[in-house]
């Protein structure tokens, strides 16, 4: 199904910064889907493209869209049952904080980040996705100047799913800007040298 395929597109699409294609790519394919009942057969889906597209638009500085994104999100989630599907309450909290992070709101992001890492439901999430948030979260982290937050965010990824980080271009291209930082944490400095990406 095209709908499936339009989730790693997305990812792509974010990571090259068209984000305007992204956000594009993911609304049509969202509502493909058909209806908005979340007992349907890819509800959990649905909800996945939502969350893309509402971080394009975040990463596209459109705060009103991005907030009615996830806000669309929220009620999907909080209808359905998809805890084990990769997409539910931890998935759409997840977002949120990038959304956060994204509109520059740091100490917001930063508590709705602590709060998700501590729940139950953020251990449901898929390991490539945990990872794949934390990364979301050391780039956020690493474009405000916390170059510190940026490499805990990086091991942390590195030690939830490692070929998340070792085989991913953009993830080897995070990790040596943050290693060149002084506050980058030595343990970050050493993954840099492990990738070959030291510089």
């Amino acid at each position: 199904m095209s709908a499936v395929a339009t989730v790693p597109l997305c990812q792509a699409l974010r990571c090259c910064d068209r984000n305007g294609a992204a956000l594009r790519a993911a609304v049509v394919a969202a509502h493909r889907l058909g209806p908005r009942d979340p007992a349907a057969r890819f509800g959990s889906l649905r909800g996945t493209l939502l969350l893309q597209a509402a971080l394009a638009a975040a990463d596209r500085a459109d705060d009103r869209s991005a907030r009615g994104l996830v806000d669309q999100a929220v009620a999907l989630a909080d209808q359905g049952s998809f805890g084990g599907e990769g997409f539910g309450p931890a998935a759409v909290h997840a977002a949120r904080v990038l959304v956060e992070a994204a509109r520059g709101d740091l100490p917001v992001a930063t508590v709705r980040h602590e709060r998700l890492l501590a729940s139950p439901g953020w251990r449901w999430l898929p390991p490539e996705h945990r990872a794949a948030y934390l990364l979301d979260v050391a780039r956020a982290s690493a474009s405000a100047g916390e170059m510190s937050r940026a490499g805990r965010a990086l091991l942390a990824a590195e030690g939830t799913a490692r070929s998340e980080v070792h085989d991913r271009p953009a993830a080897r291209d995070l990790v040596a800007a943050v290693a060149r930082s002084t506050a980058a944490p030595a343990a970050l400095t050493r993954l840099a040298a492990t990738l070959h990406v030291a510089r």
